[in-house]
């Protein structure tokens, strides 16, 4: 098969993915719900909204992760100023310890990733795939072809 961007993005995620769920299968994570735990961890209080759009979660997905995580102690959705529409989402204990677990097992698959890559080979290649994330964000519109 011809190595193509778009054959070498879903492989490499499914592969980062299926070495994460392995390493993190006694903590009963579906898989949805390591990003948000990461993503908390330097966000802590973050609104829903907030957590969808960095974590590329549809809304109505993530509160069903968000109800899973709860349901596990890992997290509490709280109202601030009687705001209904606003619910902000904090770590317990227990999700604090464990989203301090998933970062380093997403560390130590990006170091086996990065294995044999210098140091400027590894920026040039989060560059990259930044400016790809970019150019398909751009206006929300993957079929944009503006440079």
């Amino acid at each position: 098969m011809e190595e193509t961007l778009h054959y070498l993005l879903m492989a490499n995620h499914l592969m980062f993915q299926k070495a994460l769920l392995t390493e993190i299968k006694d903590t009963g994570l579906t898989s949805g719900q390591p990003k948000v735990l990461d993503y908390l961890r330097n966000h802590d209080g973050a609104v829903q909204k907030e957590i969808a759009a960095v974590c590329n979660i549809e809304p109505a997905t993530l509160t069903s992760v968000l109800l899973g995580m709860e349901n596990k102690n890992l997290i509490v959705r709280k109202m601030l100023d009687g705001n209904r529409r606003s619910l902000y989402v904090y770590l317990t204990k227990t999700g604090k310890t464990l989203a301090e677990r998933v970062a380093d097992e997403f560390a130590k698959i990006e170091t086996n990733a990065f294995s044999g890559f210098t140091d400027q080979e590894k920026e040039m290649f989060i560059a990259f795939l930044t400016k790809v994330n970019n150019n398909m964000n751009r206006e929300g519109d993957v079929t944009n072809d503006k440079n």
